[in-house]
């Protein structure tokens, strides 16, 4: 709230308004700002209320998985067996407690990341300015704001540079409106007011001195934030293909429910209502209600190795889209390289001179600001200027900012007749700006200490030098000035005082990651607004046009932001189609956005990366936006799915990995569980075919479904990307989860092993005891009946007990056969899902209270080595069939 009660904030003249915030020209002091922090508390929106923990909890147990398991566990109390009731029903609670859970933690994963970037303003504190954090803004804080910020509280504009405001997240109107500093009558809103500037606004063009007068809970957004706090996200587009996996899957469970009933009745001969209890039995095993929770455990687990390297992921579904990016549009300045700028190289006559107005055609300071004027500024003090002088000696009345257009920047500053110019003037005009642009408009160029006219000769000369310094990898700057004899900014008929070159090396890395995205079918296109030389000069030095290893001529293409103009799009797809060593010069923000459009349209997955408030269409329109978080803008940060940390081209590469690990352990936990469910179903296949007993009861497959599957999937999802990921194609993106390959191998091949070595189990523990598959058929109606002698009551117990442990360790064996070469490396989770199953396997046949329950007896030692060897089985059967497919026909396994 404001310090005072006082007319409107926006009625005042701006020295009048600090006056009001008790504030000053250079802000607040540290103590001031401590007291007011102490008083209106943190600059930050109030908490939004979410939805009661409880109804969140509730909606897991009412989706439609968990009313038909309500359903069935109904039926099964009707039935008469309660034991299988209560087992359905805590199928239902262990798994909405589960999935309850895992949404809740992917949801403080996202909102914990927030905090790991936190926003930060240059705000004038003690005199000097300063980066801090958004929070710590108070009333009567003094902030420097210009295009591409986010204004972070209610400010009164005191100074402002050809300001435009974008207040769409308030008006709903997309359309940048002009922000004065003179003072005004207060209009219906502070968002119709020309000189106010509302919290979470943006600043579109220009710059402003802006005086902070509401923070927090008392700012304009602050009343209408309450209306996003039902908003929930989105179903991403990998969750409904688990949705649509999770919805098949179970129709088939059903349908095999229906068979087994109609299949016991009337080929076995069992009792109507055992056929239904097993018939429900078979269902609720077969319905893969983890699933999902688990998609959601592997996506979150991604996001935090993610943020260990680096890269903030906005969006949950921009992990698996990271998965098959083919194209990555990426900045030149800041991500391929360091973003650490030094001053290397001038060119001109008059440097003392030169470095002056470069250094007087700066917004930043010498520590805060824009990289390529911090570098000017350090420069320029190298060379013995006094930069604090000279800026109270030089005050600058008038800017013009640079804009992407113009390609310049210019201010007219009060020259005083300073004899540093060849004659007397009372102001001067001071340019910088790209050196062919800046050139059109020079007429004269400082030579000798005199003016001479600029002719095509001599403009030959300083393109040259242009030139030379370009193929250096420097990032040129011309700088010129004009003597005015009355105080007008105009940027024509300027004098040329000369070149800057500064230097910004390539980040070590860089060129590895380059290298890895060229391994992995990812093809880097450099998209700058630098001149071509220096792009093609730094492109050349991290690798990025190495000749392709495939053969067919692709020479390297320099593409200007001016040719592009005069290519039609059918062209332009096609240089995009045949050319893959492409660097895209001189490119205004609209021809990015151009470029992503063109490749999308081509099939591409594209990655783009941004920092400007102008990347923000291009950053939307791609498949996955990339930010900069040192040296992007909010607008940028706001329209991206992932925020780079640390600006690196790297950190992409690594991010690319996750994705494509991620959607790789998704489809190796479902493999497992389908592979699994086979096996559960086995029995009673084998019963119908056979004609023999059941050789597991339904809650010995419940076991298997709620004790032994959960841990080990999970632990398949929390896998890190294997070391070859990067080595095979981006993957298409309408690619489906559930495939042909995936079915076969879940179904017919290790489904199918886990099943007959659960059925040789069962006949095994028979056979030891004598008895072979004709006296078998022969014991089994008795069996079904409950017509057998306690002795072979106890025998089947046993059975059982041998068939369901020949499924647990033959699980064991089947998730280390799915990590594929990653099966001996270190997962914690998967060996905790591991040994929990073994423990529960001993536990369920060697404690009498769960044995009885379950209808298990104790596994005799003469069988323990035929379920040792059920481990090492899955392991065996995939590295035979890996070796026969890759000598016959090549390996697109999951299990590679």
């Amino acid at each position: 709230m404001p310090l005072t009660a006082s007319p409107p904030i926006c009625s005042l003249t701006p020295e009048a308004a600090l006056k009001a915030l008790e504030s000053s020209a250079k802000g607040l002091s540290s103590s001031q700002a401590a007291l007011r922090l102490a008083r209106f508390g943190a600059n930050r929106l109030p908490p939004q209320r979410r939805r009661p923990w409880i109804l969140r909890l509730s909606d897991q147990l009412t989706h439609f998985m968990a009313l038909l398991l309500w359903v069935a566990g109904t039926m099964a109390f009707l039935a008469g067996t309660a034991e299988l009731g209560w087992a359905i029903w805590s199928v239902v609670l262990i798994n909405a407690v589960f999935s309850f859970w895992q949404d809740f933690q992917a949801e403080r994963t996202l909102a914990a990341l927030t905090n790991v970037l936190p926003r930060q303003v240059r705000v004038w504190r003690d005199g000097t300015l300063q980066l801090l954090a958004v929070e710590e803004l108070v009333p009567g804080d003094l902030l420097e704001l210009e295009a591409g910020d986010q204004v972070p509280a209610d400010c009164r504009v005191i100074e402002a540079v050809e300001l435009s405001l974008n207040a769409a997240v308030l008006t709903g109107e997309a359309l940048p409106v002009a922000r004065h500093a003179a003072s005004q009558p207060l209009r219906s809103t502070p968002t119709n007011t020309a000189n106010l500037l509302p919290a979470g606004t943006t600043v579109v063009a220009g710059r402003a001195l802006a005086l902070v007068y509401a923070t927090g809970g008392d700012t304009e957004i602050a009343q209408v934030a309450h209306l996003s706090a039902g908003i929930e996200r989105g179903a991403s587009t990998l969750e409904v293909q688990v949705g649509r996996i999770v919805r098949t899957v179970t129709a088939i469970a059903v349908g095999m429910g229906a068979l087994a009933f109609l299949g016991g009745v009337l080929l076995v001969g069992v009792n109507p209502l055992e056929s239904l209890v097993f018939s429900i039995g078979i269902i609720v095993a077969n319905v893969p209600e983890g699933l999902l929770p688990t998609v959601t455990l592997a996506l979150a687990l991604a996001v935090k190795r993610m943020a260990r390297e680096k890269a903030l992921v906005r969006r949950l579904s921009a992990v698996e889209t990271l998965g098959c990016v083919s194209v990555i549009c990426t900045d030149k300045t800041g991500t391929l390289t360091a973003n650490a700028m030094t001053l290397q190289s001038t060119w001109g006559d008059a440097q003392d001179l030169l470095l002056l107005v470069a250094s007087q055609c700066c917004n930043a300071s010498l520590e805060v600001g824009d990289p390529t004027e911090t570098a000017l500024l350090q420069g320029a003090q190298r060379s013995g200027l006094d930069l604090e002088l000279e800026r109270q000696r030089l005050p600058r009345l008038q800017e013009l900012p640079f804009d992407s257009e113009r390609r310049l920047m210019s201010v007219l500053l009060q020259w005083q007749n300073d004899s540093r110019w060849p004659e007397a003037c009372t102001w001067m005009v001071g340019s910088k700006g790209a050196p062919l642009e800046l050139l059109q408009r020079c007429s004269h160029w400082l030579r000798a200490g005199t003016l001479a006219p600029l002719g095509p000769a001599e403009r030959q000369v300083v393109s040259s030098a242009n030139d030379v310094m370009a193929r250096q990898g420097y990032r040129v700057l011309a700088i010129a000035c004009r003597p005015m004899d009355q105080p007008q900014l105009q940027e024509e008929q300027l004098v040329l005082l000369g070149l800057v070159g500064l230097y910004d090396p390539p980040r070590p890395g860089v060129s590895q990651a380059i290298a890895a995205c060229h391994r992995a079918g990812i093809k880097v296109t450099m998209v700058t607004g630098d001149y071509g030389l220096t792009a093609e000069a730094i492109a050349r030095q991290i690798g990025l046009l190495d000749a392709p290893a495939h053969a067919g001529p692709d020479p390297v293409r320099v593409v200007n932001g001016s040719d592009l103009n005069r290519l039609s799009d059918a062209q332009l797809r096609q240089l995009l189609k045949f050319r893959s060593r492409l660097v895209f010069a001189r490119m205004a923000p609209e021809q990015k956005l151009r470029l992503v459009q063109a490749y999308r349209a081509l099939g591409e997955v594209v990655a783009v990366t941004g920092d400007g408030v102008n990347d923000a269409p291009a950053l939307r329109a791609a498949d996955v936006g990339i930010a900069m978080g040192r040296s992007g803008t909010d607008v940028a940060r706001e329209a991206a799915d992932i925020v780079l940390v640390d600006d690196n081209f790297a950190t992409i590469v690594s991010a690319v990995r996750h994705g494509r690990g991620v959607y790789d352990n998704i489809r190796r936990f479902i493999l497992y569980i389908l592979a699994s469910n086979v096996a559960e179903v086995a029995p009673f296949l084998t019963m119908l075919a056979l004609r023999i007993p059941a050789a597991l009861t339904v809650l010995q497959i419940l076991a298997v479904d709620l004790g032994t599957d959960l841990l080990p999937a999970l632990g398949l999802g929390a896998d890190p990307p294997r070391a070859d990921v990067m080595s095979q194609p981006p993957r298409h993106r309408d690619q489906p989860l559930l495939d042909r390959p995936l079915l076969r191998q879940a179904y017919l091949f290790l489904g199918l092993l886990e099943g007959t070595l659960a059925m040789l189990g069962y006949g095994l523990t028979w056979w030891s005891h004598g008895i072979g598959l004709p006296q078998l058929r022969a014991i089994a109606p008795a069996l079904l009946h409950h017509q057998a002698s306690a002795e072979l009551v106890a025998l089947q117990h046993q059975a059982s007990a041998v068939a369901l442990g020949s499924i647990v360790f033959a699980q064991a064996g089947t998730a280390l056969a799915c990590r594929g070469r990653n099966r001996f490396k270190p997962n914690a989770l998967l060996w905790l899902g591991i040994a929990t199953e073994l423990i529960a396997l001993v536990v369920l046949q060697g404690w009498p209270p769960l044995a009885r329950t379950f209808q298990m007896a104790p596994i005799p030692s003469q069988l323990w080595w035929w379920l040792l060897l059920c481990i090492p089985a899955p392991l065996l059967a995939v590295q035979l069939r890996s070796t026969w497919k890759a000598h016959h026909h090549g390996s697109n396994s999951v299990m590679a």
